[in-house]
């Protein structure tokens, strides 16, 4: 069998494909559900000190060349998430990261206290959702000193390494991966959807969004997440999940040719089902075979060279 195994900070994972944040939710069986599907390892749903809400519906749609979504970080909180966090790590068969995000530093802060008493694998910083910026005001992806600001706080509570997840929405997003690796970060997750974007409704002539924009994912997506992935390997030393527009082996390919050491998989599971873990992880063997290598380890990168 070829190896298509990844170090990803302090732990191996089996294949490159991580399960992207937000697209199950995040409960303990939706991520059991992917562990079994042949992903390397699964992301948690942002969740948020209290409770929110989230944007009414409706939140999410599909386009001929992507998904549009403005749930707006609808979650349970905290207190909720803790019971599936411990659910899924009393049977934990994959490393679990556990996405986390505020209004504050201190919220981050905080949060990441809490989380890492669970002892996850990971926790992952989410400061760049682009459809929340009417409540929590501009991403903290998009300003070098808040960026890091945030990940020292998290550093400071955090006894489990740290993933800082980056908005592309901004003029040189590798400025802000080598401030937040100066600040601490273990590893970079990028990118996170485009936007804000819209869909208009020409019939009821609106936006069909109730939110009216909302963050931009899937296919469309894809050339912008790898430019992103390329740039930022260029300036850090710490290991990157490529994510964005990802739903084929090739794609995962170049996303690691790019510099990504893991791959993020989330809109694909909308056009292929769980399935697509195993399906990419497949087609890595067999490209590992077919261009005799020794490990798919030898293509991160390799585009930069």
């Amino acid at each position: 069998m070829s190896n298509i195994s990844v170090k990803f900070i302090n732990q191996e994972f089996t294949n490159p494909t991580v399960l992207a944040s937000g697209f199950l939710g995040m409960s303990a069986a939706s991520l059991q559900m992917v562990a079994r599907s042949g992903a390397g390892a699964v992301t948690a749903k942002s969740i948020t000190l209290e409770p929110r809400k989230g944007h009414p519906n409706p939140t999410v749609l599909a386009f001929d060349k992507g998904i549009i979504n403005a749930v707006g970080l609808a979650n349970e909180g905290i207190k909720e998430a803790e019971e599936e966090i411990k659910a899924y790590l009393k049977k934990k068969s994959l490393p679990l990261l556990v996405s986390i995000a505020g209004s504050k530093a201190s919220e981050y802060k905080d949060l990441a206290s809490k989380v890492t008493s669970l002892n996850p694998d990971y926790i992952e910083v989410n400061i760049s959702c682009p459809n929340v910026e009417s409540e929590f005001g501009r991403p903290f992806a998009c300003s070098v000193d808040d960026a890091a600001k945030v990940t020292r706080g998290v550093k400071e509570a955090s006894t489990v390494p740290v993933v800082v997840k980056l908005s592309p929405n901004v003029d040189n997003i590798s400025s802000i991966a080598k401030a937040v690796e100066d600040a601490g970060a273990d590893a970079i997750c990028a990118i996170n959807t485009i936007g804000p974007g819209m869909l208009i409704d020409i019939k009821a002539r609106k936006p069909i969004l109730a939110n009216k924009v909302g963050g931009v994912s899937g296919p469309a997506i894809k050339p912008m997440a790898i430019r992103c992935v390329y740039d930022i390997y260029k300036q850090v030393k710490i290991p990157i999940i490529g994510t964005g527009g990802v739903t084929t082996w090739e794609d995962a390919v170049a996303m690691m040719m790019a510099g990504a050491t893991a791959v993020g998989i989330g809109s694909a599971i909308y056009y292929k089902e769980v399935g697509v873990f195993k399906e990419i992880a497949n087609g890595l063997e067999k490209y590992v075979k077919d261009q005799g290598l020794e490990s798919i380890r030898d293509i991160i990168g390799a585009a930069n060279e």
